[in-house]
Order: C-alpha cells, then sequence, then structure tokens
C-alpha cells in the first residue's frame, strides 16, 4: 500500500485499483523543438513511476502520445520553412534519442495524433449527438456550459480560466464561439497559410479540417487504457486547459469519472522563469550529454521532489558528479568477508519513502548514507546483500550501474 498525491483531490491518497491492473497515460510531447531539462523532469519522474509499479507487481500499460499536428508545429514549420511533418519527424527522433539516453524506459504504446483521425472524428460526433458540443462553419466545440464539474480540476475562477486559456491558444473572440471558453473539437481548415507550411486536413461530417488541442488525447487514452484510466499525468503547465477539457470531454461522453489519480510534476525553472522553448530559456539535453554521463542528470532530476517547482543551477551538476562516483566506488569495493553489513535501515528508508507520494530525494537520501557507510568501512565487512539492494534500487531509480 502507498500513498499518491492526486491534483484532484490536493491531497494524498492511497493507491487502489483492480486486480493490480494500471494504466499509466502521459501526455507527450509537441515535435517543433529538441528536448530540454523540464521534458526531462516529467519524463524520468513518469518512468520512475512505472518502474516502481512494476517493481510492486503491478501489471502496468504505458501510454505516452505524441502531438504531431499542432498550432505550434504549423508555426514553427512557416519560420524554418520546412514542410510539418518533416518537421516533427526529425524532431521526436531527437526526443527519443535523448529519452533512451536518459535510461527511460519506451512507453508500451505510442501513439501519434495522426494516425487517430478516425477515432477522434468518431468521439467528436458522440459529444455531438449528446448536445455538448456544437457546430458552427465546419468547426466543432465544446459548450463548457453543458459540464457542470468543469474547473474542478483547476479550482480556478472562470476570469483566471480565460486568461490563462488565452495565453495558450484559445481565442475569446471567434465569431463561431457561444462562449469565451469553449473550446475547439475539431478545427475547420484555415486558409492563408504559405504553400511550405503544408496545413493539412482531414475529411469529417463537417468539412476538412484537423484536431483541436483536448480532443486527442481523450481519443487516444480511451482506446487503450478503457474509459476509467489509473493514472494520468504531464507537466503542471497542463492542469489547465488541457486536462480540465479532456475531463469535461471524456466525461461527457462516457458518462463515467476519467482518471483516477491525476499526477502533474511541477515547472522547471531556469534564470527566473519557467524553462520554455517560447521564452528561450532553455537547457538542452543534447548539450548536457556531451559533459555528462545520464546517471549524473538523472540524479540531478530526482533529487527534486516532483511537484516542487526548482530552478535548475548547473553548478549542482558537479555535485551529482560526486555522488555518482561515490556510487562507483561500492561497485568497485570487494564484497568482503566479514560479517553481513547492516542496511535494512536504508533498505526500509528507501521504499518507506517512494511509497510516500514517490519521493525520490529522500530515496537517494537513503542510498547515499547506505553508500558512504560502505565506502568509510575498513573492517571487511560483507557487502553482497548491500550490493544486492542498490541494484534494485538503482533499476527502479533506472540509474546505470558503472564501475568506471
Amino acid at each position: 500500500m502507498f500513498k499518491i498525491y492526486n491534483t484532484l483531490s490536493r491531497k494524498k491518497e492511497i493507491f487502489k485499483t483492480k486486480n493490480k491492473t494500471v494504466g499509466v497515460y502521459v501526455c507527450g510531447i509537441t515535435p517543433y523543438d529538441v528536448t530540454h531539462l523540464g521534458h526531462a523532469f516529467t519524463y524520468t519522474f513518469f518512468d520512475v513511476v512505472v518502474r516502481y509499479l512494476r517493481y510492486q507487481g503491478f501489471k502496468v500499460t504505458y501510454v505516452q502520445n505524441l502531438t504531431d499536428v499542432d498550432d505550434d508545429i504549423l508555426k514553427k514549420a512557416k519560420e524554418v520553412k520546412q514542410n510539418w511533418k518533416i518537421l516533427g519527424e526529425k524532431t521526436t527522433a531527437v526526443f527519443l534519442s535523448d529519452s533512451d539516453w536518459l535510461n527511460n524506459l519506451r512507453p508500451d504504446v505510442y501513439p501519434k495524433v495522426t494516425d487517430h483521425i478516425k477515432e477522434i472524428i468518431e468521439f467528436n460526433k458522440k459529444l455531438v449527438v449528446k448536445k455538448f458540443a456544437y457546430v458552427k462553419n465546419g468547426s466543432v466545440y465544446f459548450s463548457v456550459k453543458t459540464f457542470k464539474p468543469f474547473g474542478r480540476l483547476s479550482k480556478l475562477s472562470k476570469k483566471k480560466m480565460l486568461a490563462i486559456a488565452n495565453e495558450r491558444g484559445n481565442n475569446p473572440d471567434d465569431p463561431n464561439k457561444q462562449n469565451p471558453l469553449d473550446f475547439v473539437l475539431w478545427q475547420a481548415k484555415q486558409t492563408g497559410l504559405p504553400a511550405q507550411a503544408g496545413e493539412p486536413a482531414w475529411p469529417s461530417p463537417w468539412g476538412a479540417g484537423r484536431p483541436g488541442w483536448h480532443i486527442e488525447c481523450s481519443a487516444m487514452s480511451t482506446k487503450y487504457l478503457g474509459q476509467t484510466i489509473a493514472i494520468h499525468g504531464g507537466g503542471a503547465d497542463l492542469i489547465f486547459p488541457h486536462h480540465e477539457c479532456s475531463i469535461a470531454q471524456t466525461e461527457a461522453v462516457t458518462g463515467r469519472q476519467f482518471v483516477s489519480y491525476w499526477l502533474h510534476p511541477a515547472m522547471v525553472r531556469y534564470r527566473g522563469e519557467k524553462m520554455s522553448k517560447n521564452l528561450g530559456n532553455m537547457v538542452l539535453v543534447k548539450d548536457l550529454r556531451t559533459k555528462y554521463s545520464a546517471n549524473v542528470i538523472r540524479l540531478y532530476l530526482l533529487v527534486h521532489q516532483y511537484r516542487q517547482s526548482w530552478s535548475a543551477d548547473l553548478k549542482d551538476l558537479n555535485k551529482m558528479k560526486k555522488l555518482n562516483d561515490s556510487f562507483k566506488k561500492v561497485w568497485q569495493k570487494s564484497s568482503g568477508l566479514g560479517e553481513p553489513q547492516v542496511i535494512n535501515h536504508y533498505k526500509n528508508g528507501f521504499f518507506k519513502a517512494l511509497a510516500d507520494d514517490f519521493n525520490t530525494p529522500l530515496a537517494i537520501k537513503q542510498l547515499t548514507q547506505m553508500c558512504y557507510k560502505i565506502i568509510n568501512d575498513k573492517t571487511g565487512k560483507n557487502t553482497t546483500a548491500a550490493k544486492l539492494f542498490l541494484s534494485q534500487a538503482f533499476s527502479i531509480l533506472g540509474l546505470k550501474i558503472e564501475f568506471i
């Protein structure tokens, strides 16, 4: 039994599931630029979640989507004068390479939006039939007034919701809308984009167009994980509008609770602001790869509590390098022939930390203390059991055993 902090309830809850089967859906990248440390923080955290659940005997199906068509991709394609699809494929390849280097497990299912247009259209049709959505001039919109619980995840006022939505692509002055907060489910094909951007469009009952941002995750998550998902998450900036809207449109169709536990890693800051592509204040994984090992970067990410925003200071990477060197010394040290090294305190502390909402900083602290004890031991105590436990802990945290 362990506890997870649920964004929906704003408290830690005992994790419960049927038959030890767990569906995990994590909102993936929009591939229009390379991977920064904020991305790495989010996806490395969820990698540990999946690894820990599997270690505890849960049968996990891990789904991470790829938003391979989006306003941001089309805008970037226009800027660099490249086909949107080619841009997305190249950027996705870089992201996967960075993720593999960080030793993050590949998802069991990695669905692309462009491969699920049929499912998205069917989802939208159900919303229209049930009168949660309306059609105007070839576009389809979700009517927020039809879903009374709207706002229960973010717990924001309507005024604050609108302000945030407008920052993230919402057009409150869209003449087709009945309400400024209504969001696009299907966007009618636009004109005026240059030929090199090649705005994509697919046929639908409402005319040529493409999916809105939010509907894609509802269609894909329910296809692969069913109507109720155990764990759903992504960066904290997705709480509103993306996840709020996802709840509304999904539960409007199914009539059931969409997600049991919402998890949201906090934002990583750099030079005083949230690290983001739009602000251009990014620490790129591709640059860190040339200077540090994956273990160093992974430790740097995991020594931060996932729900607390933090500021990246690259000077701290040297501390993580020293910590990783300490782990290497343990692996290099002879196991010894004396009495067994006592490790129960550290082992219990490690698993207790992870069982308390995936407290990786405290878990790593337990490993660190145990390792210093082993390194400084001059009595020749047997470390076989300690190394076995450390190997298990490394597997859960996604760290690699390094000797040199």
